[in-house]
């Protein structure tokens, strides 16, 4: 079974995504409130997938996205955005990430991410 971790400072976002994944099959998930934290645990967890909030605290979306992609060119990131921030999707984008989620999520929205990315 595929291991995704779900990053995000607020609690809410995550529990949000971590039932949508739940309720379709994904249960090995684990969580990080930040940029910063992603990056660390990304190493340990060795996640097949990663969804990814842009704007969080200590370190944001895009900073973790670069960090990690430096480690494991590898690794597929699904960037969790609000409105409005086209100009870093498209950064994000050209830093290597899979693909992006709008906020307020569509659990549609998230399965076809996983599905496309994880097969």
């Amino acid at each position: 079974m595929a291991k995704i971790m779900v990053v995000d400072d607020a609690a809410f976002m995550r529990m949000m995504i971590k039932n949508t994944l739940t309720k379709n099959g994904y249960t090995d998930i684990v969580e990080a409130q930040d940029g910063a934290e992603a990056v660390a645990k990304f190493d340990e967890e060795k996640p097949d997938m990663v969804f990814m909030d842009i704007t969080m605290p200590n370190m944001d979306g895009l900073q973790a996205l670069k960090k990690i992609k430096e480690g494991h060119a590898d690794a597929r990131i699904v960037m969790c955005t609000a409105m409005g921030q086209q100009s870093m999707v498209v950064e994000a984008i050209k830093y290597g990430a899979k693909d992006f989620i709008v906020k307020p999520f569509n659990a549609d929205r998230i399965v076809e991410a996983v599905n496309s990315i994880l097969g």
